[in-house]
């Protein structure tokens, strides 16, 4: 690519990064990695009446966290600063004033109440109001008024908006890099506001103006901006510019693939929205991170939301998924979110990590039982007790919320035992087996699980009797149900005197 590739992410700090944000982020940001270009976040907090002031640092942290910082931002200032809209008032000033006496803007003065009695009136007449080429000249704005009356009105503090003058009879045909070819008419395009009577601009005219002065090559973008497209190509021309490339990304949609997903359906399915908690004074939402996810795995997840590499891999690392990204292999059609899919991502990354890793998390997250591992620990013959538990029962789980629940028992011998399952496993004959199984395990000097293994299979076999019989009772004894790694792995880790003990226990 012979141009330099600038693009960038533009959040509203209105509220948490909602997980769409995300994705749109991590393709900016690839796409910036795979062509050697720069990554940019600009924060365009020009909806004052909307501003979150923690909901930049939340921005910060989610990129962060996700492993996809920017390169040029708030933080990290470089040539074409400020990165925050708020900043950049007077520059946006000055280009709505010559758009205005380009005589591509006007000013207008209709008040709410007007421009509310014109909607009404359409709605009776079965019309829709649109303020554009066909009725500009009959309402209150520069177009009719003198510029000594424009002036006296500005002059006597009279409210007014700025409004972009839609070409009319024009035919646009705009290409964006996933959607192609897009025709538009200009006759059904409204004067949009550029500047509101606030005195900051809108999206329409902030971005634009930013996009050209910070020298962004490429555009990516969710679709639900897709419709402005053709108002930002005008505003491009307007200005006397060249346009960058656009490309709107497709919608995430609900997990049932009827509309755009929501915080609503988070909280519903029981699944985040969000990549960190969120925090008000009266809800809390949920994060992928306190939920127990790893950032690689909700990178990896995300990218396959309106992507595909057109092969049959799935598992990608972020360098691979930059070397291997395409807005050529962008789907149109919305992506499905899939709840189990971001599980089944977890699982895969939450397996590859260090059994250590695993270890000291599972050890964090169980603080309140810390005392009942460590005296487990202290029991045992084996070093690095806890590593060994977790590479036994990792492959179960998705989150390290899950290990408890399949290891507690390494930690803490059972107290009750599965009702259906004591039921299946214990007969007249068990008390017998387990003791003779006792005098066997006791007898055995190398506690390792192959000969643990060998020894009990052959005596078992010597006695001619089902492997059920002893296998069942024995891991119920161990676990406390019928669940858990090879019965020989445990009885390993556990060793000969703990192991005794619970099979003395579930003789009684």
């Amino acid at each position: 690519m012979s141009q330099e590739v600038r693009v960038r992410f533009a959040p509203s700090p209105t509220g948490p990064l909602h997980i769409g944000g995300v994705r749109t982020a991590l393709f900016n940001y690839l796409f910036a990695k795979k062509n050697k270009g720069t990554f940019i976040l600009r924060i365009e907090d020009t909806d004052q009446n909307r501003f979150v002031p923690e909901a930049e640092s939340y921005i910060n942290n989610s990129l962060n966290w996700c492993n996809i910082p920017y390169d040029e931002g708030p933080q990290k200032p470089g040539k074409y600063g400020p990165y925050k809209q708020s900043e950049r008032k007077e520059i946006y000033a000055n280009h709505c004033e010559k758009l205005i006496n380009s005589g591509h803007a006007y000013y207008a003065f209709d008040t709410p109440e007007s421009l509310d009695a014109h909607r009404k009136d359409h709605e009776v007449k079965g019309k829709t109001f649109i303020y554009n080429w066909h009725n500009r000249l009959k309402l209150d704005n520069s177009l009719v008024l003198s510029e000594d009356e424009v002036q006296n009105r500005i002059t006597n503090g009279d409210k007014y908006v700025v409004r972009f003058k839609s070409p009319q009879n024009k035919i646009l045909i705009l290409q964006d890099e996933i959607r192609g070819k897009i025709k538009i008419d200009t006759n059904v395009l409204d004067d949009k506001i550029l500047f509101k009577s606030d005195g900051m601009p809108t999206y329409h005219l902030a971005n634009i103006v930013d996009d050209h002065l910070m020298k962004i090559s490429h555009v990516i973008r969710g679709e639900e901006w897709l419709p402005s497209m053709a108002l930002h190509i005008l505003l491009y021309k307007a200005f006397g510019w060249e346009a960058p490339k656009f490309a709107h990304l497709p919608l995430i949609l609900k997990p049932t693939g009827k509309g755009k997903l929501s915080k609503r359906d988070g909280d519903k399915g029981g699944f985040p929205v969000f990549p960190l908690e969120w925090k008000t004074t009266d809800t809390i939402s949920r994060g992928f991170k306190e939920d127990g996810y790893l950032p690689e795995a909700v990178v990896n997840f995300l990218a396959f939301l309106g992507w595909n590499p057109g092969t049959e891999q799935e598992l990608f690392t972020l360098q691979e998924l930059v070397e291997a990204f395409s807005l050529k292999r962008v789907n149109k059609a919305g992506a499905k979110f899939d709840p189990e899919k971001a599980k089944w991502f977890n699982q895969q990354y939450f397996v590859k990590q260090d059994d250590a890793k695993i270890a000291a998390d599972f050890l964090d997250f169980n603080a309140d039982k810390k005392d009942i591992i460590l005296s487990a620990v202290e029991k045992s013959n084996h070093n690095n007790y806890i590593q060994q538990v977790v590479a036994l029962v990792k492959e179960r789980a998705v989150f390290v919320n899950d290990l408890w629940e399949l290891s507690n028992f390494f930690f803490e011998a059972p107290t009750s035992y599965d009702k259906k399952a004591f039921k299946k496993a214990i007969k007249e004959d068990t008390p017998t087996l387990i003791q003779e199984l006792i005098t066997v395990l006791e007898g055995i000097t190398d506690f390792t699980t192959d000969n643990i293994q060998t020894i009990v299979k052959e005596w078992i076999t010597t006695k001619e009797i089902g492997f059920g019989k002893v296998m069942q009772p024995l891991r119920l004894s161990l676990v406390g149900a019928m669940k858990g790694p090879d019965v020989f792995e445990i009885i390993n880790l556990l060793g000969k005197q703990e192991t005794i003990k619970r099979l003395q226990a579930i003789i009684k």
